[in-house]
């Protein structure tokens, strides 16, 4: 991807502002170069002449000049932020639409506080580069070559004289950039990382304080702040050499000016008119290299940020086949057929399976219960049915068809998901339900909270199906949040329900309650459930015994008992006096 081609499409929705932009930075950069001429010819004409009428008049010329720049400028500000904060908000929803379809996988790698740095901070400094850096650079490059063209028409000599020392700022500059070019970039990674580090502290803060845990917790925020000051410690090291060393030039291109302006007025090559011109120009000059010091921390700042947006734009997305097609409804099975998988990268030799030739069949309207040990691969299994993973070999079907056949979308509209960890927005309880069909009628909401035991409840809350519910639904309790994820079940009304251990985290009376909900939810559809409390699967249709080796038993729930084996075992276990 060539990014700097990239950086700029996102100016072209608006290329009529941003032309508009440079126009004004254009004739602001010609009425810098006013001043001096100006100066230039009154003390040489005007004033020997005793015109004082022209002197009044081209003051006034410079008065509406400056008036002029007073409309410009403001036009540059506001209208150039404007264009700033358009292109940010474009990038911005770029980002969080890429960051909707990336797979699963990069969420089990990547923290969230460097993807919230990355849709916040990073775009912050880009929106800034948007706006200053083709400005500024082109305002300064006018007004650079502008007083170079001047003080040349004036005096070549002078002018080639101020030019010797050009070569050895620009070597300076080019010398410069990658040096903190990479410490700008190891700041925005260390800014990531301190982001990530207060995400966890403030959404785990109930655990570290039950655990007495706080000063654990102060400790790693002291080791991620103290790496990042040491991080951006070094960047505005890079940036000081930089900033010096320009200011260093800037004074050497002053003492140019007065000793061969001084030496060029005493040998009467130049008259004192152009000697003043000849110092103000040098101050035309001086003050867009001064400007490149802002420039190139926003060029810095900005293209560090750039990279990481970049970085995100080129994951690879949930692919889709060319020819895919929708799937419309369950008519047969569901077949699991020498399934192996494992996670992490797929290209390396050394993985660690964690399900290998694994097939089962359910049929349409079956309840199957997956139980067994941890590690055996049963959450992972009903990962993979919705594509949340793609499988190593093997394949998944669907009355027959590969599900890699269907699109994403159409296949996980078919399917609903009751967890043990439940996952609510920060809403109110009717948008947290309504999740299940953003569509729904307020009637279909509530007939979804009733049928999920959670309606009285609800409706004793003060402001019933509008209350909030806190940031990850922390001002209900765990089996409340539970029925809302039923209820959100309920109103989507999949054919296929996965129940992960949607109980397993509730007390006994609680469990109870819930499980009368879901065996609502179950009827009619193909259920698969994954259950460590086996008093949950004793229903089932079929109760599939996994463990690492794959599975070791099957049978309904009495079946099991009779054979004394690993179920038989692990149902004693649980239900010993």
């Amino acid at each position: 991807m060539n990014k700097v081609k990239y950086f700029f499409s996102f100016y072209k929705p608006h290329w009529k502002l941003f032309v508009f932009d440079l126009s004004c930075a254009f004739i602001v950069a010609g009425c810098n170069l006013f001043y001096p001429t100006i100066a230039r010819n009154i003390i040489n004409i005007y004033v020997p002449r005793k015109e004082l009428d022209l002197i009044f008049i081209w003051s006034g010329i410079l008065l509406a000049v400056y008036i002029l720049k007073l409309i410009l400028n403001y036009c540059l500000q506001y209208w150039g932020h404007i264009v700033g904060v358009r292109i940010q908000g474009d990038m911005r929803k770029t980002m969080f639409k890429k960051l909707e379809k990336l797979p699963y996988s990069y969420y089990d790698e990547t923290k969230t506080g460097t993807i919230m740095s990355r849709i916040i901070n990073d775009l912050m400094d880009i929106s800034e580069l948007a706006h200053h850096g083709p400005e500024d650079l082109f305002l300064s490059m006018v007004t650079f070559i502008g007083a170079f063209v001047i003080i040349a028409m004036m005096n070549i000599y002078l002018a080639l004289i101020v030019f010797v020392l050009i070569p050895f700022i620009l070597f300076f500059l080019i010398k410069r950039r990658k040096k903190q070019k990479e410490a700008f970039r190891q700041m925005r990674i260390k800014t990531g990382e301190i982001n990530a580090q207060v995400e966890s502290s403030i959404s785990g803060i109930r655990v570290s304080k039950a655990y007495g845990a706080t000063e654990h917790e102060i400790e790693k925020f002291n080791e991620s702040n103290i790496s990042f000051q040491q991080a951006r410690g070094e960047a505005y090291r890079q940036m000081g050499i930089f900033n010096a060393g320009i200011n260093f030039f800037s004074d050497m291109l002053y003492l140019i000016a007065i000793l061969a302006g001084g030496v060029f007025f005493y040998y009467d090559l130049i008259d004192s008119g152009d000697f003043t011109a000849f110092i103000l120009y040098i101050t035309t000059l001086i003050t867009p290299i001064r400007n490149f010091i802002a420039i190139f921390e926003q060029i810095q700042n900005g293209s560090t940020g750039f990279e990481r947006f970049v970085e995100i734009m080129n994951e690879e997305e949930e692919q889709e086949d060319t020819d895919a097609i929708e799937l419309k409804d369950i008519h047969d099975e569901i077949k699991y057929e020498n399934v192996t998988f494992h996670y992490g990268k797929k290209d390396i030799d050394e993985v660690n399976y964690v399900i290998k030739d694994f097939s089962l069949t359910i049929k349409k309207g079956e309840t199957v219960a997956l139980v067994g040990p941890s590690g055996g691969g049963k959450t992972t299994l009903c990962h993979l049915l919705p594509r949340f993973y793609e499988i190593d070999s093997g394949r998944i079907t669907i009355d027959g068809v590969d599900i890699r056949r269907f699109t994403r979308d159409s296949l996980r509209k078919h399917i609903g998901i009751v967890a043990q960890d439940v996952f609510l927005f920060s809403g109110t309880v009717k948008e947290n339900i309504a999740y299940g069909n953003l569509d729904a009628s307020d009637e279909e909401i509530k007939k979804a909270a009733q049928l999920a035991n959670i309606d009285k409840f609800i409706e004793s809350l003060p402001e019933g199906y509008n209350t909030y519910v806190g940031e990850r639904g922390v001002k209900l309790s765990g089996g409340q949040k539970q029925r809302i994820s039923i209820a959100r079940a309920f109103l989507k009304n999949p054919e296929v329900l996965i129940l992960d251990e949607a109980t397993s985290a509730l007390d006994n009376v609680t469990e109870m309650q819930i499980q009368d909900a879901l065996d609502k939810l179950c009827v009619g559809r193909t259920t698969i459930v994954v259950a460590h409390r086996l008093s949950t699967v004793k229903k089932a249709d079929r109760i599939i015994v996994i463990t690492d080796k794959g599975i070791v038993e099957e049978g309904n729930h009495e079946e099991l008992l009779k054979k004394n084996g690993l179920y038989a075992s692990l149902y004693k276990y649980q239900f010993r006096d």
